[in-house]
């Protein structure tokens, strides 16, 4: 791990090493996936002649011309139809019900004095929205209007055309004669004309068709017609084409099927390798390009060999005859892996690389070389891209473990797509083998990432999210220990880290990072807690002793700090940020009260020993440690006094040029300064005075 780490080190800025690194991966991709679209050993086309007698070298199913044999099998099946008696019930029902409701509405509307409108609106709600547009709103309050023994009439009448005419057989063909005879049978009804119109068009609407496709049943038969279809078969040993013999269509399928075919020209699909590869490279210069260090590109290299490495692996399984073991890669783990270490956007192309690749490496399913199985293809797309989308900025391991699952279920959720999409005819324990297959997809991706990030992490140097959260958790031994030994420290700590962590995010800085690295800034003060103010109660012990040894004892936190935190192996940033928070500040009050003792005292020997900070995460955390400090000991802070005090330290540190080696700009600092304010004004906001109540003697009994 420490030779890697020396070697990104001395190597991060070499753009030769950038150079031979995406060499390396190009090199890498077309070793991988040459194999899987390397020409097979005949060289034939339609209607050429062959030159040799060709035989099959397995025995294989012949699937297209089985189908065809069945499909025309089965296009010999006529189709089955049913007369649906149901149907005639319903409609009697329905016409039925429509008068009812009609009775009951007229019946309310006396009750409770509604106006048409009302009545009509009333019909509305209770029919279906295609019956009420049967008939015109003029009709319909001519029949809500109808006497109600007009209506009994008239429900009557419709309720036994239906049910007679809906006895009948009424294909589609025959529906309009059907309704013709439906209003033959209302002709000599005892209604007034417009009424009978009315009723006649209610009762044509009433008739259906009656006679449907069955297409369970046509279904079923055409089953039974095609499972007698015995398979066609290619068998082993079996010749294909003799020599002299034409390559005709059906020959040219044969040669496919059993793998004995390839491309018109040998170097076509290394050819087509080489493009693709530079199109896939494409995306990951463009992205690594702007980098300043190889450290990154490095590192994704790491991961994308593994993925490849993976891939390969899952390959080398036994494959089913209908199920590609290509469902099992566990290719989430690597957008995961990406995800978390170098950012959203990486992780996106990743996932579309490897569902490039995959379904060029796992294409037994097609059953042709340097084909893309885009079923595939989609599957590992979407389980790539499910890992990544799934994963925030502030990670525990328990995430990963969510985002495993919920890669399953997303897995899951496409496999049953793609079998009902393909409308193949699995079989239960196939359909079954996908789907633990998916599942295991998942899971597997959540232990690889588990496992593989803290090795990346300690190979290359990375404080990921998920490690900064675990350095968070309060029992950490380190903060147990500030806790117990330095409780004012401590507090202290928590509230830098939270002015520390909202400046951070306002400039778009690592606003984790600073708020773990305030945790941990001040750890050098528990070696001698009482000398710091903040864990004083009573009396100050520097006041018994010279300036110098005050001085000593003061800076020396900082190189304690940094001591306890590599013993306990933290990362480097963290460590960094710690020495890094008081830069070459000078320690004034006790270089004013040395000079008070004797006119010659040099400044230098007053200063923290650096180095200033490097960062805009540690130029923060400086700012808002002395911040935080300086507020705190306000006896009555105000809005005016806190951004007085923030801009005056910053102001401070530009004047001493302590931020002239970080890459903080003015308007950052600016934004800095707005930050800490508002933060500061809702921790040391104004309160309400309480006057002071008349204290009174209680008398004991």
């Amino acid at each position: 791990m420490e030779r890697i780490r020396f070697f990104l080190e001395h190597t991060s800025r070499v753009r030769f090493v950038r150079y031979l690194l995406f060499l390396f991966l190009g090199m890498m991709l077309f070793a991988v996936l040459y194999w899987h679209v390397k020409p097979h050993q005949y060289e034939l086309r339609l209607f050429d002649v062959a030159k040799e007698t060709i035989r099959s070298p397995i025995t294989i199913e012949d699937k297209v011309a089985t189908e065809r044999l069945k499909e025309e099998a089965a296009n010999k099946v006529a189709d089955i139809y049913t007369l649906k008696k149901e149907y005639a019930e319903n409609r009697v029902d329905l016409i039925s019900s429509l008068f009812t409701a009609i009775v009951d509405i007229q019946e309310q509307a006396k009750r409770e004095n509604e106006a048409e409108a009302d009545m009509v609106g009333a019909l509305q709600k209770r029919l279906p929205p295609e019956w009420f547009s049967y008939l015109s709103v003029n009709e319909w309050e001519a029949l809500l209007h109808t006497a109600p023994e007009d209506i009994k009439t008239a429900k009557e009448a419709a309720v036994t055309a239906v049910h007679l005419i809906m006895g009948e057989r009424i294909t589609q063909a025959e529906l309009d004669k059907a309704r013709e005879k439906a209003a033959d049978e209302l002709k000599y009804v005892m209604l007034s004309p417009p009424l009978k119109e009315i009723v006649v068009k209610l009762t044509k609407q009433a008739i259906i068709p009656n006679v449907v496709y069955d297409r369970t049943a046509t279904e079923e038969k055409r089953r039974q017609v095609m499972d007698e279809i015995k398979p066609v078969k290619i068998l082993q040993g079996q010749v294909i084409v003799e020599e002299g013999q034409f390559i005709t269509n059906e020959i040219y399928h044969q040669l496919q099927l059993v793998g004995l075919l390839q491309n018109n020209r040998s170097f076509q699909p290394l050819i087509g390798l080489s493009m693709l590869v530079l199109l896939l490279l494409s995306p990951l210069v463009y992205y690594f390009g702007r980098e300043q260090t190889n450290t990154n590109l490095f590192l994704y290299t790491t991961i994308f060999t593994t993925i490849m490495l993976v891939m390969e692996l899952v390959r080398l399984l036994p494959q089913g005859d209908t199920v590609s073991t290509g469902y099992l890669v566990p290719v989430a783990f690597g957008t995961m892996l990406v995800r978390i270490l170098l950012g959203e956007r990486i992780a996106i192309i990743t996932a579309i690389l490897c569902a490039v690749c995959g379904s060029l490496m796992f294409n037994e399913e097609i059953g042709a070389n340097g084909t893309i199985q885009v079923s595939l293809a989609i599957y590992l797309l979407t389980s790539g891209l499910a890992g990544s989308f799934f994963l925030h900025k502030q990670l525990r391991k328990a995430k990963i473990w969510q985002a495993g699952l919920f890669v399953a279920f997303i897995n899951i959720v496409v496999m049953l797509t793609m079998i009902l999409l393909k409308n193949g005819h699995y079989s239960f324990s196939e359909i079954g083998m996908f789907l633990l297959m998916a599942l295991a997809s998942g899971i597997f991706s959540a232990i690889l990432t588990i496992g593989l990030l803290p090795v990346l992490e300690a190979a290359f140097g990375i404080l990921s999210s998920i490690k900064l959260v675990e350095l968070s958790n309060p029992n950490h031994p380190l903060l147990r220990k500030i806790l117990i030994e330095a409780p004012g420290t401590y507090h202290h700590s928590i509230m830098v880290a939270n002015l520390a962590e909202a400046a951070c995010e306002a400039i778009g800085a690592n606003g984790l990072l600073a708020r773990v690295a305030c945790y941990y800034h001040d750890i050098g003060k528990t070696k001698r807690p009482r000398y710091f103010i903040e864990n004083q109660i009573g009396g100050n012990p520097h006041d018994h002793l010279s300036p110098q040894l005050s001085k000593n004892i003061i800076l020396a936190h900082v190189a304690d700090g940094v001591a306890i935190l590599k013993k306990h192996r933290m990362p480097k940033e963290i460590i960094d940020i710690a020495e890094q928070h008081h830069g070459t500040t000078l320690l004034k009050y006790f270089y004013h009260k040395a000079l008070e003792q004797t006119d010659y005292v040099l400044e230098e020997e007053f200063r923290y020993p650096g180095p200033k900070p490097q960062t805009k995460e540690a130029a923060i955390v400086s700012i808002a440690d002395s911040v935080e400090a300086a507020v705190r000991s306000l006896s009555s802070p105000s809005q005016e006094k806190i951004e007085k005090i923030v801009r005056s330290i910053i102001a401070d540190r530009l004047q001493d040029n302590q931020l002239n080696e970080c890459d903080i700009t003015l308007k950052e600092l600016e934004i800095v300064a707005r930050s800490l304010c508002e933060t500061l004004n809702g921790v040391f906001h104004s309160r309400i005075e309480y006057p002071e109540t008349r204290k009174e003697k209680v008398k004991h009994a």
